[in-house]
């Protein structure tokens, strides 16, 4: 492994010396993007909901016209003048995943999304772009934006007090985590903010976070809510919260998520974040991550040391779940490559773990991404797989490490 990482790092430095420079095209700071994604299974819109300009940019400054990772959607944003790619993101999406339901079907809804990209001195245009199984685009989006535009809305005081839980050795060259607290009452604030410390100690309780930790930044953000817990549809509960954040999303019982992705990032304007990280003060079990927009855990259940870390592999990873149901209604395709690097169709596999395959360190288990057949996993367990392993195998913790060198090298 620690051939291809050097490898993997080379590429990288030769990525970065022929890079654009963040100062000439970004100020300090961000460009929040709001879009509500709409339609049913046949049809499918991207529309501008608002523009918001915040203090401060924690994202990358470097490698900013390339991907780790490709997602289920992407955004692009390009000089006007020029047309030259400045800045890409990718996602996924809480919308693409309703798609795949029944209720799709027949019964049109609309998402929230919010992004975030580098606040641009000059005109740019941005791209939103969506992609089914395949791979190919269903719906994009195009916009203009000027940074002299009057109705972008600016937003400068942070709405809730922060605290540093674990800084990084240099935070002008980190991954920026912010935890937000969800369903604890200002009473219970103490209680949160000893939730996230156990938190942090369980993502650096896994090799590839600990042997990184200096480049992580981590504040923990104390968001009120004026109910104690999460709302439970299937049980009849419904409380007022600062996310109003729910399980049984998509009728699944232990599937908890937040749609209004707004209401999120507004708890955290002027905080210092790129990744996100909510607890939930719940007893039940259950959890959520959705790779570069957030993962969402219940801290009080049992599972919660795995479970947080689990659902952070997702959203900070984009990994795929490796444990199995069945072969009804499938994600993945024999003629499609996931972009997750921890599974594969054997449609084009040579660059994700073939190398420690050779070094006998992972081989091809069939089952995963949901699916029991044409899919295949690295290792036979996993902590994108059970919640009783002690880390990620290596197929997982070679694609972290290969994400987080993305992030922190620069030229």
């Amino acid at each position: 492994m620690r051939k291809t990482i050097i490898t993997f790092i080379i590429a990288l430095m030769a990525m970065t010396c022929t890079a654009q420079n963040f100062n000439d095209y970004f100020s300090g700071n961000t460009l929040r993007l709001d879009y509500v994604f709409a339609g049913d299974r046949n049809s499918q819109a991207i529309y501008v909901d608002q523009l918001t300009q915040t203090p401060g940019w924690y994202g990358r400054r470097h490698n900013l016209d390339s991907l780790p990772l490709e997602g289920n959607g992407q955004i692009t944003v390009r000089d006007a003048k020029t047309r030259r790619v400045i800045y890409r993101h990718s996602f996924s999406t809480l919308f693409q995943e309703w798609l795949a339901t029944e209720e799709s079907k027949s019964t049109p809804k609309s998402f929230e999304n919010v992004f975030l990209v580098p606040f641009p001195k000059d005109s740019v245009d941005i791209t939103v772009d969506l992609f089914d199984y395949h791979q190919k685009t269903f719906a994009s989006l195009t916009h203009k934006v000027r940074p002299d535009d009057i109705l972008i809305r600016k937003i400068n005081r942070p709405q809730n007090p922060y605290s540093v839980i674990h800084p990084a050795k240099d935070t002008a060259n980190c991954i920026n985590i912010a935890f937000v607290a969800e369903g604890y009452t200002k009473d219970e604030m103490a209680s949160y903010i000893d939730d996230v410390k156990i938190a942090v100690d369980a993502l650096f309780s896994h090799a590839t976070f600990n042997k990184y930790k200096d480049y992580l930044n981590i504040v923990a953000v104390e968001s009120t809510s004026k109910e104690s817990g999460t709302s439970e549809p299937g049980n009849g509960k419904w409380i007022n919260t600062a996310l109003s954040s729910h399980f049984n999303t998509f009728y699944s019982d232990r599937y908890i998520t937040t749609l209004h992705l707004k209401q999120l990032h507004d708890q955290l304007v002027a905080v210092p974040y790129e990744h996100i990280i909510v607890l939930v003060n719940s007893t039940k079990y259950g959890g959520g991550g959705i790779y570069n927009s957030y993962t969402l855990t219940p801290a009080k259940d049992k599972s919660f040391r795995p479970v947080v870390v689990h659902e952070f592999g997702h959203s900070f990873g984009g990994l795929a779940d490796e444990y199995t149901y069945s072969n009804d209604d499938p994600m993945y395709f024999p003629d499609t490559e996931p972009w997750e690097q921890n599974i594969t169709t054997k449609h084009d596999f040579s660059k994700k773990w073939g190398n420690l395959i050779e070094e006998g360190k992972a081989g091809l288990v069939e089952g995963g991404g949901y699916l029991v057949n044409g899919v295949w996993r690295g290792c036979e367990t996993c902590r994108m797989r059970v919640n009783e392993v002690d880390d990620f195998c290596p197929v997982c913790q070679q694609a972290l490490e290969r994400l987080i060198l993305f992030y922190i090298i620069r030229n």
